[in-house]
């Protein structure tokens, strides 16, 4: 390539531009669009040819419920058989998937095959109509901007297309603007059309963006070809596939813009990256948009500034300072966690934070995870920070000789780790530097496996059932950079599957080539209270690492010295994932509004007057000894002014004090879940009330009512 995607950055000053004095479109338009334009029809004539040349056959085509439709090989295409079947399928289906490759609807079908028909509401079609709508917000950028193209995928919540624009940034401002040329290309139904173009064209066609060269270069083999797809004047270097058309989006919104590196490398070009979200029905967007306004209350950085819970400072990014009430909700995580580890015969240990980096050569991270890594110079040797717990327990494991009998051994610790998250990608509690895992490793035989992994899937429907939270299973198979061999690989996937079939069966989905690279993993993913989803579980199947440190244990017939050593296997899991990010969810899931056992601010307590805060003093103290965390408001407020501070706290009761709950040594009692209610309150002496909000810690229940 004769201009490398990763030049340095430029230091000369740029102009400061006005975006006002932006049109909606650049004029004159960028000559790069007409020069593709150019090639791909000419590009498309041959290809057309050669469509024609195809021989006609029969086909059959056979749908999901077993029924067939015949076809023509080389002429009819799935939204052919979508409009046999119904119109309102064909109006509604998003994608085809034929012989389970995604397809797309107006291609035609070469063979005989199987067909299915997915429409928005399947993961993939939605993928697939984000992917396209990215390409429509790519098309207004080009010809808002006059900019570079880069990388547009659809994510878990929409899409994004990222790009090189020499003189300006992105602005809010701009988004009218985008919109409006988004609503333009959706109107004119642009057609996506999709051409295989051989590698030395494509460089020809993109040779003005030094993006695709890039691309192209290091993606695609000499003498061979991938796809570009247009729609409209956009035409851009994409494997697909796409709706038929973008007169399928009836709604368009972008979100928010960001800056970020070209293929995430800080060494690499700063580019602008704009977000967007699109739906096949206006109503979507519209409940998208109660959505956001809903998640906007929840933010966990804005409730966590309100009930000071925890805050972060440029002096160390990505690292969280909990303040007392926050504090007191992460040891209640960390209490409950250490319950369940006495129940379930867990040893807690205690590993070191740093490591030279033998070790890490040892375990592969060196090669596999050191950008993700804090390095040091220690003494003239490389040093790191731990960015997981494994390679720790596995010294811990092999700090003496250990028999079958000692096994399964499952080692806890509440582990601080650090990982080097690149500053743009810190987000509040989500996204962190500096976190506690609850990491756990289960050192066992190969016999034990399953009843481990049970065990672990017991062990993560008690804890998730706690906070009411659903969650989906994925597993998560082998990836390119994986360490041992292929054989032990295959068996442990398998295992895993067969652990999935036993437990949950028909109830979990495969991602392939996402595993460790130590061993493949099975990913749970948690939803809250407004469906959104989260990875915070894992459990992961190794053979790599007891390999790699040499680990082993005295079997049964040890006395044969003949036998090679016996390896234990090791099972790395985490339930909660990340205790910063795991309260982020927890926080957003309950909208501040925490169950009794795991809330920073239980009870406050009110004096009627000031003759009674004496009393109120006293039983805020009794109720203290006894592990609650009770305040008392003995300001100058009025009553009904102190009890709309507690409720506006998130106090769980509020207990209110004066002459009669004097005299009887009670309180009258207010439960926060009863506010907006007719006045519900219940008079109860201090010693029954203090043993049944005990009882209530201990239940770990959802809700504020007595057991």
């Amino acid at each position: 390539m004769s201009e490398p995607v990763s030049t340095p950055k430029s230091h000369a000053k740029k102009a400061k531009v006005d975006a006002s004095a932006f049109p909606l479109e650049m004029q004159p338009k960028p000559g790069y669009i007409d020069h593709r334009i150019q090639m791909f029809e000419a590009l498309k004539l041959e290809y057309d040819e050669f469509v024609k040349a195809q021989p006609r056959e029969e086909i059959t085509v056979t749908l999901p419920d077993g029924s067939t439709r015949s076809a023509t090989s080389w002429e009819s295409s799935p939204m052919d058989v979508a409009r046999v079947i119904s119109k309102s399928l064909a109006e509604k289906v998003v994608i085809a998937k034929v012989d389970g490759t995604l397809w797309d609807l107006e291609r035609p079908l070469e063979k005989s095959c199987s067909l299915e028909l997915l429409d928005f509401e399947h993961t993939e079609g939605k993928k697939v109509f984000w992917h396209s709508s990215a390409h429509v917000l790519g098309e207004a950028a080009e010809r808002h901007y006059g900019c570079h193209l880069c990388l547009g995928p659809p994510t878990d919540d929409g899409f994004f297309y990222e790009m090189g624009i020499e003189d300006r940034p992105v602005a809010s401002s701009d988004y009218p603007m985008l919109e409006k040329l988004t609503d333009s290309a959706i109107k004119d139904k642009q057609r996506f059309e999709r051409l295989v173009v051989s590698k030395e064209n494509l460089l020809k066609m993109f040779g003005y963006n030094k993006y695709k060269r890039y691309l192209i270069e290091s993606k695609v083999s000499d003498g061979t070809s991938t796809t570009v797809y247009r729609c409209g004047p956009m035409i851009d270097l994409c494997v697909g596939p796409h709706i038929p058309h973008t007169g399928r989006i009836k709604s368009f919104m972008i979100t928010k813009n960001s800056a970020c590196y070209f293929l995430g490398n800080q060494e690499n070009d700063t580019l602008q990256r704009i977000y967007g979200i699109s739906f096949p029905d206006k109503k979507q967007m519209t409940d998208y948009k109660a959505f956001l306004t809903e998640a906007a209350k929840r933010d966990h950085r804005k409730i966590g500034k309100e009930q000071e819970l925890f805050f972060f400072h440029d002096l160390s990014p990505g690292s969280c300072f909990f303040l007392p009430h926050g504090t007191r909700i992460y040891h209640a995580l960390i209490e409950m966690m250490r319950s369940e580890y006495y129940k379930r015969d867990y040893q807690e240990v205690i590993s070191p934070n740093m490591y030279n980096s033998k070790l890490w050569e040892t375990s592969g991270h060196w090669k596999n995870y050191k950008d993700d890594m804090f390095i040091l110079d220690v003494e003239k040797e490389k040093w790191a920070l731990k960015p997981m717990n494994c390679p720790g327990h596995c010294l811990i494991f092999d700090s003496r000789d250990r028999s079958y009998k000692e096994l399964p051994i499952r080692m806890a610790e509440f582990g601080i780790v650090h990982r080097n998250e690149a500053s743009g990608a810190l987000t509040g509690l989500t996204r962190v530097r500096r976190f506690m895992q609850d990491d756990t490793h289960v050192f066992c035989m190969p016999s034990q496996i399953m009843q481990e992994i049970s065990a672990l899937f017991d062990f993560m429907k008690c804890v998730y059932g706690l906070f009411g939270l659903e969650f989906h299973l994925e597993l998560s198979t082998r990836p390119d950079n994986y360490l041992g061999e292929l054989a032990t690989w295959d068996h442990a996937e398998e295992q895993l599957k067969q652990a999935l079939d036993a437990n949950y069966p028909g109830q979990w989905d495969l991602n392939p080539g996402d595993g460790a690279f130590y061993g493949p993993k099975i990913d749970i993913t948690v939803r809250d209270a407004l469906k959104r989803s989260f990875q915070c579980a894992t459990i992961q199947l190794d053979y790599q690492l007891p390999e790699s440190f040499n680990l082993k244990y005295r079997g049964p017939d040890d006395a044969d010295t003949d036998k090679a050593p016996t390896r234990p296997v090791m099972i790395h899991r985490a339930i909660l994932g990340s205790l910063e990010r795991f309260i982020a969810i927890l926080t957003e899931h309950f909208a501040g509004k925490w169950p009794f056992w795991l809330s920073p601010r239980q009870v406050l307590v009110v004096p009627v007057a000031a003759p009674f805060k004496e009393y109120a003093a006293e039983v805020s103290k009794h109720l203290s000894s006894a592990g609650l965390y009770a305040d008392v408001d003995n300001g100058e407020n009025t009553l009904q002014k102190k009890i709309r501070n507690g409720e506006l706290a998130r106090y769980n009761f509020i207990l209110v004090v004066g002459q009669e709950e004097l005299e009887a040594r009670s309180v009258n009692v207010r439960n926060r879940d009863d506010v907006g209610t007719k006045a519900k309150t219940e008079m109860m002496t201090l010693d029954d009330i203090t043993t049944k909000l005990c009882v209530l810690k201990t239940a770990r229940s959802l809700n504020n009512q007595f057991v």
